[in-house]
C-alpha cells in the first residue's frame, strides 16, 4: 500500500478551508497525511485547523509573513510520504481521490505524473462545467501538445506526484511571479521522466473565481509568461518536443499576445510597468525563438491592433477600462 501525503499551502482561507480540510478528511482511502503550510493566518484558520485534533493533520506555521512563492517553497523542507498532491484551499476532493490515484498507480506504476477528471465551480460552489476529456496515458511531448493547443484543463490542484521526483526537480519553480505558470513547467517536468496518467473518472472540485492569477496584475501576468516561453524553449533540443513547439507554439503565443494585451491595458497605471506595445514585441521576440520558421505577425489581429491604439493615451485606457466594468 503506497502512502499519500495531501499538502495544502494557506493564508486566510476562510470558509472554503473548512470545505476543503473536511473533503480531505472525508477520504476513504485511509494511508494518508495532510500537511498544512499555513502563513500567518489571521481569519481563524489557524484556530479552526488546530481544533480538528485530527492525528492526520500535520501543521507547519510560517515564523513570518511569507509570499506566496516563499510558503510553497517551504513544501521541500517538510517530511513527505511517497506520494504528494497538491491542493489549493479552495478546491475540493471527492471521497474516492485518493482511492482512485491508488488504482492508478497500480495499473501505471512507471507513470511519473497522475491526474484525474475534475469539475469546475464557482464562488459559492455551484457547477461550472466539467474539464475537458484526458487520454489515460500521455507522454511529455503529448502533454505539451495539449498545453500549447488548449485542448487540456490543466490546473495546480489534483496532479499527483512522487515525492522524490518534485524534491529532485526543485519544487514548484520559484522564478515566476505569484507562481502564475510555475505549475505548468512543473507538469511538463514530470511528465518527461516517464509519462502522465489520468483516472478516467471525476473525483474533485476547482473552484473558479478571484484566484491569483485572475487578481494578478498584467505587468506580473507577462512576465511569468515570458519565463514559461524561455522554458518551453529550452525544451527544443528534445526532438518530439520541437516539433510540438513547432506546430503548436504560434496559435499559443497569439492567443496571449491579444488577451495579455487586453490585460496590461486594463491593469491600473502603477501595476503596468510595461506598455502594450512593448510586450507586443516581446510576443515577436518569442516567436523568433520558439518558430523561427513562421510568420508572426500580432498586429494583423485587430484586438491586439486595437489594445496598442488604447494604450496611446492615459484617457483612452481609463475609457477602455470604465468599459470593461459595464460589459461585466
Amino acid at each position: 500500500m503506497s502512502a499519500y501525503s495531501i499538502i495544502l499551502p494557506v493564508r486566510n482561507g476562510g470558509s472554503h478551508v473548512k470545505e476543503c480540510v473536511n473533503s480531505i478528511l472525508a477520504q476513504t482511502f485511509a494511508d494518508f497525511n495532510l500537511l498544512v503550510l499555513d502563513n500567518q493566518s489571521t481569519d481563524g484558520t489557524v484556530e479552526w485547523i488546530t481544533s480538528l485534533n485530527d492525528k492526520r493533520v500535520a501543521f507547519y506555521p510560517a515564523s513570518k509573513p511569507l509570499s506566496i512563492i516563499e510558503n510553497w517553497a517551504r513544501i521541500k523542507e517538510i517530511p513527505k510520504n511517497e506520494f504528494i498532491t497538491l491542493i489549493g484551499h479552495d478546491d475540493v476532493l471527492y471521497p474516492g481521490y485518493l482511492s482512485s490515484m491508488d488504482e492508478l498507480i497500480k495499473i501505471h506504476p512507471d507513470a511519473s505524473l497522475y491526474q484525474s477528471h475534475f469539475n469546475y465551480i464557482n464562488g459559492p460552489g455551484a457547477f461550472v462545467r466539467p474539464c475537458m476529456p484526458m487520454a489515460e496515458r500521455q507522454t511529455g511531448y503529448e502533454f505539451l501538445a495539449c498545453q500549447l493547443a488548449q485542448t487540456i484543463d490543466s490546473m495546480g490542484t489534483g496532479y499527483m506526484m512522487r515525492s522524490s521526483d518534485f524534491d529532485r526537480l526543485g519544487g514548484m519553480p520559484e522564478n515566476y511571479p505569484n507562481l502564475i505558470f510555475a505549475d505548468y513547467q512543473l507538469w511538463v517536468q514530470l511528465s518527461m521522466i516517464s509519462y502522465k496518467a489520468t483516472s478516467p473518472g471525476f473525483n474533485f472540485e476547482y473552484r473558479v473565481h478571484d484566484s491569483v492569477s485572475r487578481l494578478t496584475n498584467g505587468f506580473e501576468y507577462q512576465d511569468a509568461f515570458g519565463k514559461y516561453m524561455l522554458f518551453i524553449n529550452s525544451l527544443k533540443s528534445d526532438p518530439a518536443m520541437h516539433n510540438v513547439i513547432s506546430h503548436y507554439a504560434s496559435d499559443y503565443l497569439m492567443y496571449f499576445c491579444e488577451s495579455l494585451s487586453h490585460r496590461i491595458l486594463k491593469s491600473a497605471e502603477n501595476g503596468r510597468g510595461i506598455s502594450v506595445e512593448k510586450f507586443i514585441l516581446k510576443c515577436e521576440s518569442y516567436a523568433a525563438l520558439l518558430v523561427p520558421e513562421k510568420k508572426f505577425e500580432p498586429l494583423k489581429r485587430r484586438k491586439v491592433w486595437l489594445a496598442k491604439m488604447l494604450d496611446k493615451s492615459s484617457v483612452s485606457r481609463r475609457a477602455f477600462r470604465i468599459l470593461k466594468k459595464f460589459i461585466k
